[in-house]
């Protein structure tokens, strides 16, 4: 039977194609089986919130190439998103619920810190997007972040194979579809991990081949156990 710390918020990020959706719906299953109360949100929130929506358009490319439009405007839509269940959020941890989301605002730094080239403009970037979603919106912070590591070539393989997205209406996903994307923002998610003492790299592959979930998902669970998060 797992044990439950009070109002705890545990992100499951990682690069497009690393089975985010997949472990962040098993762990949410895991709490749940264990009558633990647990709320799951899925980031950005494609179909039930006006901002969501907003970015579904931006991945369609409608307002034009990953590289067209300033990650500072880009990531409005996405901050605006997350705010918009910030009470929601708020009042579920104060209850002592656990929420696992499916990326959060790390996934914003990662993909649109990605963008720049020059260290010093991307350091300024961060810091504003970082004020802007935690301390002008007042997001809750996460307490942990599982970062789901696949090599991009791999996810890109494992993108391929996926049903497509009803949000893109057919069209493709200008960032999953740009292997200079892939690349840069899998640098980012790197140099996150090593710079922020909250996020943990999970390996998700072994000989160029992805784990079975279920692997992936035990490792998940012995992190959150170590850092007390979990307990038998």
């Amino acid at each position: 039977m797992l044990k439950q710390p009070k109002g705890k918020f545990i992100v499951i990020d990682g690069g497009d194609g690393s089975g985010k959706t997949t472990q962040t719906r098993l762990l949410v299953n895991k709490f749940k089986k264990s009558s633990l109360p647990v709320k799951y949100y899925d980031f950005p929130q494609y179909y039930s919130s006006f901002h969501g929506k907003t970015v579904a358009k931006f991945l369609r490319g409608e307002f034009g190439s990953i590289k067209d439009v300033s990650p500072y405007l880009a990531s409005l839509s996405y901050a605006l998103d997350r705010a918009s269940v910030k009470k929601e959020m708020e009042d579920f941890l104060a209850r002592g619920g656990t929420i696992i989301a499916n990326r959060y605002a790390t996934s914003n730094l990662a993909h649109q810190g990605a963008k720049f080239k020059n260290l010093a403009r991307r350091e300024e970037f961060l810091k504003w997007l970082y004020e802007l979603e935690y301390k002008i919106h007042k997001i809750p912070k996460e307490n942990i972040v599982i970062y789901l590591y696949v090599p991009w070539r791999i996810g890109a393989e494992l993108n391929a194979r996926e049903e497509d997205k009803k949000y893109l209406k057919g069209k493709p996903d200008i960032a999953e579809t740009s292997q200079d994307h892939r690349i840069r923002s899998e640098k980012m998610y790197l140099t996150l991990v090593a710079k922020n003492r909250h996020w943990v790299k999970v390996n998700c592959v072994k000989d160029n081949k992805i784990l079975p979930k279920e692997v992936i998902h035990q490792k998940i669970m012995d992190i959150l156990k170590k850092k007390g998060y979990l307990a038998l």
